[in-house]
């Protein structure tokens, strides 16, 4: 179980089983607080550490109060994913599960020295540039220095590829001294890490596997309570899994015996402790996970890699507490992600169709007006026409930032059983 003797103190919202917060730990980070809806994680999450856990949805009310962890020194977590998910449909704010706007306005409440959220890949698409910026502008708005950066696990000792779109927004006296963490030099193959757990059972050909899966893994999918089960993903990623002589199809019990055929002729399909450490549990975290196999399962494929979360970790405290060199705020400045949703939020009233032209530096009407189509999914567009053409003002954000009469909250006192 982990000691509390760290310097710094953090609030991790949507925790999980943990990856995020034994990242943190390591990095020099103690929690103060850990909030997780599912029951299987919280439970975990209690069993291995001595943090107080709160259990319930993040957002309500009763199960914390924001406000009572003012001035910490980090604010982080992983919000759902499927609401920016590639593999889903992408509905951004219009998705009920989506908190990555909420989590941003409580930065407005708690005033962290250091904010840390990570989520999907699909964060980064187009398809949520005016999403971003907003996010942007609401730090900037609060006084916070804000940027985001695309990390790839197997950059941090995680033999997956698993892409991860993190957003870091401090203070601007402690954000001159953050820098990205840099990469490591040398991959881990899934081979070479899992080779031992393969031949614990004394299988024979443990060698002749680890050969033979010498790569880096797709990213493992840990699925939810609505869809999938304890495999190691999509139809896509079975497949990769399969070139690396490891069966995707389900999650194995043990590991293969002295009787289990070559992987050539019988691919073996990992162990729950195989699928731990393929996300950066190590045997030292000595980590046990609640539930039966497919929670347990759920739950480590929906972690954040413990190895980069540590990584990012490191970067921050380094950061508060003023080490190093300091640098020119544009390495962590808010980028222009979304012109047309600038000129919009900024404008007072209406604005034409040729002042959106220009601000996208296209000529083509059809573009800005793809662009206004994209942006109406997660804020409101009014659309006015008269003798000068047709011109547009952006109204109110779709999503949840907290508001008591949004659609969100009969949709987690419907369906609060099957979120996850």
């Amino acid at each position: 179980m982990f000691d509390d003797k760290n310097e710094l103190n953090a609030v991790e919202i949507c925790a999980g089983a943990g990856g995020q917060a034994i990242g943190l730990h390591s990095a020099g980070f103690t929690h103060s607080l850990a909030i997780e809806l599912d029951s299987f994680a919280a439970q975990t999450l209690r069993d291995n550490t001595n943090w107080t856990v709160a259990e319930g949805d993040v957002a309500d009310p009763a199960v914390w109060n924001p406000a009572d962890y003012q001035g910490i020194d980090l604010l982080a977590g992983g919000v759902p994913c499927p609401p920016f998910s590639m593999a889903g449909k992408q509905l951004g704010s219009s998705d009920e599960r989506d908190l990555f706007a909420w989590a941003v306005e409580q930065v407005k409440v708690i005033r962290p020295r250091a904010l840390l959220l990570e989520n999907v890949r699909g964060l980064a698409s187009n398809r949520f540039s005016a999403y971003r910026q907003r996010v942007l502008d609401r730090l900037s708005e609060f006084g916070y220095v804000a940027d985001w950066r695309l990390l790839h696990s197997a950059d941090y000792g995680v033999p997956q590829l698993r892409p991860r779109f993190v957003l870091v927004a401090m203070l601007p006296e402690d954000a001159v001294y953050f820098n990205w963490p840099e990469p490591r030099r040398a991959a881990t193959t899934v081979g070479s890490l899992l080779k031992d757990l393969m031949a614990e059972n004394g299988w024979p050909y443990a060698d002749e596997w680890a050969v033979l899966a010498d790569g880096v893994g797709p990213t493992l999918v840990g699925g939810s309570k609505k869809h999938g089960g304890a495999d190691l993903g999509p139809t896509r990623a079975k497949l990769a899994w399969s070139k690396l002589a490891v069966d995707g199809r389900g999650v194995a019990d043990s590991a293969p015996g002295p009787d289990a055929p070559h992987p050539s002729v019988v691919p073996p399909k990992l162990t729950i402790p195989m699928v731990a450490r393929l996300q950066g549990w190590t045997d030292a975290h000595d980590w046990k996970f609640a539930g039966r196999k497919t929670a347990q399962y759920r739950q480590i494929g929906n972690a954040f890699p413990p190895p980069v979360a540590e990584a990012l970790g490191r970067e921050i405290k380094a950061a508060l507490l003023h080490e190093g060199v300091p640098h020119e705020l544009p390495e962590l400045a808010s980028d222009l992600h979304d012109p047309i949703y600038r000129t919009l939020s900024t404008a007072d009233g209406f604005v034409s169709m040729e002042k959106l032209q220009s601000a996208l530096a296209e000529l083509s009407q059809a573009t800005v007006e793809k662009r206004l189509a994209v942006l109406s999914r997660d804020f409101e567009v009014e659309i006015k026409t008269g003798a000068n053409g047709t011109s547009y003002r952006l109204g109110e954000f779709k999503g949840f930032t907290g508001q008591a009469d949004h659609d969100r909250h009969s949709y987690m006192a419907k369906h609060r059983s099957r979120i996850s």
